[in-house]
């Protein structure tokens, strides 16, 4: 038995669109062809001189009858059919008969001109040879509505056409007459997402629950003879370029149902009322359609919470009543069997709480950035289309880039490739790929930027401060290289490869400060005065001490005490969620942080002052020092007695 039974509704429908044109145009012709008078299709056409010479100077004409003052209509004796001139007028058929007439056709331009003629030229007739001139009025009215049919029907196939064009590949499409239907896209059979389970690399907790979904769908009575139900929806939250949308795109790849896929923005027009309209109409077409699965993309742009910042904000109602009648189908009065809702979004914390409540999305699936054997799959699905030497290895690339979502190494991989076909290569080398990892994370080197001699050595002692604090502290991340060499908008960088931590203490949120501040730090030291080269150091620092002391609960005046706010961090921007005194103390203990582990940076760049020079003079020589030449200068870092 064929459960799709409708399946081929959508590929329909163009071509009745097309047929319906066809028909309009045949309309349009058959009013043209009854606009014309039948005489032009029997008679042929001629002219005075003509008339006269073979035609009424052998008193071959039997009646002329001039129609509407205008046109003369000749009937020529049926003893002229063997007249060789008289040819044409023939039936075919029948031999030698003369067609019904008329026969000749010609314009007479005017009575008065027409009869003056006939009387010249009937001087030499007899009375009994006179012709009979007949003058005959004839209407038609097709012809006279003709100019007004035809722009009607012009139009109104104009419109038909944009219609079924617009709206092609669409369950309701974009077009004026459709602005309540649904826009989702609608994958069967025939078009289907070509992506499965096997191309999602990393995420195995998260394909086994979306895999559940998909076997309840093909195999129901492995879980209903157990009293089980399927879920009503799952929605999966996560940050950008973790595979939300791909996970998605292999359900529609794998499941053997209808798939309607649509973005949560869809839903909102410019006119009140259409995104519930949207909603009813796409549910409609899902049931119907049933077992099927809808996905909605960016869920968060119709989902969010009811009311919440809508005076400050100045927002109408309309998004609310979408989400109320989205609301209503997922779990309302009506029943909804059958169909299942597939949502993603990287702000769940906006979302209404109805919504993610139990029995509209009784599913929440939570995706992280990927760890390192997560990346080393990844790696491996990405690297299979490219030409890369054997050198390169995808444990290595995946231990070079923790905090790397599945986004990101998509692109270094395409960037990798990109990098080798400039250089005229035949393989993706090792190499390519760390330029590439460097050019996403900092920008394409800018070594045309022009930097003065007195600019270069401050960039130079600025990086090494950072390069010699991070090196002497323990709990800062491993240093890999320290460059000059201007990236995007940095005169300068020191690169790390961050360890993968699911918590941090105290010492290691000071030290990092610490690290973040050595730069500043090596400036005041050797030129006595600081730069504006610290302001992204410094941003960094001042969101790092804020968090800590207020959100971590890290400072002993504060207490254990947080003020974070994980449902939108208060919104409005009208209210503080503490007192102005505690605002107060806080402001203190953040300058009494930042001051101290400022401090601590300059003791032991003093401490360790030759090894700074050292560092910022290879530093102006080579411009990019690597982690062999830190440790000559400064010793192997496990080995560095550390001073704090």
């Amino acid at each position: 038995m064929d459960q799709f039974p409708n399946q081929d509704n959508l590929q329909q429908k163009p071509e009745r669109g097309f047929r319906l044109g066809w028909i309009y145009i045949i309309i349009i012709i058959s009013l043209i062809l009854l606009a014309i008078p039948g005489s032009y299709f029997t008679a042929k056409e001629i002219n005075w001189q003509e008339f006269e010479k073979y035609i009424l100077n052998r008193h071959a004409v039997e009646k002329i009858d001039i129609v509407n003052n205008e046109i003369a209509e000749i009937y020529i004796k049926k003893e002229f059919a063997n007249d060789v001139f008289f040819k044409d007028v023939l039936q075919p058929k029948i031999g030698k008969a003369l067609n019904p007439g008329p026969h000749y056709i010609f314009n007479i331009g005017s009575i008065e001109t027409f009869e003056r003629k006939m009387e010249e030229a009937e001087k030499s007739f007899s009375e009994n040879e006179k012709i009979d001139v007949t003058y005959v009025k004839r209407t038609n009215i097709f012809y006279e509505i003709l100019p007004l049919i035809i722009p009607i029907i012009l139009v109104v196939l104009m419109f038909r056409l944009f219609a079924q064009n617009v709206g092609a590949g669409r369950i309701g499409g974009s077009s004026v007459f459709n602005f309540g239907r649904s826009t989702a896209m609608l994958y069967e059979k025939e078009n289907k997402s070509t992506i499965t389970f096997n191309d999602v690399a990393g995420l195995e907790e998260a394909k086994q629950e979306i895999k559940e979904i998909v076997d309840f769908l093909m195999d129901p009575k492995t879980y209903t003879k157990l009293g089980a139900k399927i879920p009503k929806g799952v929605i999966i939250v996560g940050p950008p370029g973790t595979g939300k949308t791909l996970l998605a795109k292999a359900v529609a790849g794998e499941a053997q149902v209808p798939f309607f896929s649509l973005s949560g923005s869809e839903f909102v027009e410019m006119f009140v009322g259409v995104g519930a309209s949207r909603v009813r109409d796409l549910f409609k077409n899902a049931k119907e359609k049933a077992p099927s699965i809808i996905f909605i993309d960016e869920i968060d742009a119709v989902g969010r919470s009811r009311g919440k910042n809508a005076f400050f904000t100045g927002a109408n109602d309309e998004r609310e009543s979408t989400l109320n009648q989205l609301l209503a189908e997922m779990d309302g009065f009506g029943t909804n069997s059958g169909v299942i809702v597939l949502a993603a979004t990287n702000r769940a914390d906006m979302l209404d709480p109805a919504l993610l409540r139990p029995g509209r999305f009784d599913r929440h699936i939570y995706l992280e950035l990927p760890n390192f054997n997560d990346r080393r799959e990844i790696f491996k699905v990405h690297l299979k289309p490219l030409t890369v030497e054997n050198t390169v290895d995808a444990d290595f690339l995946a231990a070079q880039t923790p905090g790397f979502s599945g986004a990101d190494i998509a692109n270094i991989c395409n960037e990798a490739a990109l990098i080798a076909a400039r250089r005229k290569k035949e393989k993706v080398e090792k190499q390519d790929f760390i330029d590439a990892m460097e050019r996403i994370v900092a920008g394409a080197e800018k070594k045309s930027k022009i930097i003065s001699p007195d600019e270069k050595k401050i960039i130079a002692y600025h990086e090494a401060g950072h390069a010699v604090v991070s090196w002497l502290l323990k709990d800062v991340d491993p240093l890999v290289k320290v460059s000059i060499v201007p990236r995007g908008k940095s005169l300068g960088a020191a690169w790390y490869l961050p360890e993968e931590h699911q918590l941090r203490n105290t010492a290691q949120f000071t030290d990092m400060l610490c690290a973040a501040l050595g730069g500043r730090a090596s400036e005041e030291i050797i030129f006595g005065d600081v730069t504006s080269g610290a302001l992204d150091d410094l941003e960094k620092v001042t969101k790092q001490a804020y968090t800590m002391v207020a959100f971590y609960g890290f400072n002993k005046k504060i207490g254990n005490i947080s003020y974070y706010n994980s449902n939108g961090l208060n919104e409005t921007g009208f209210q503080k969620p503490y007192s102005e005194e505690t605002g107060r103390i806080i402001d203190d203990e953040v300058r009494i942080l930042v001051e101290k582990t400022y401090q601590q940076a300059k003791d032991l760049l003093l401490k360790n002052k030759d090894a700074l020079k050292t560092l910022a003079e290879l530093l102006l020589q080579k411009e990019v020092v690597l982690k062999e030449d830190l440790e000559k200068i400064l010793g192997k870092r496990s080995e560095v007695a550390i001073t704090k």
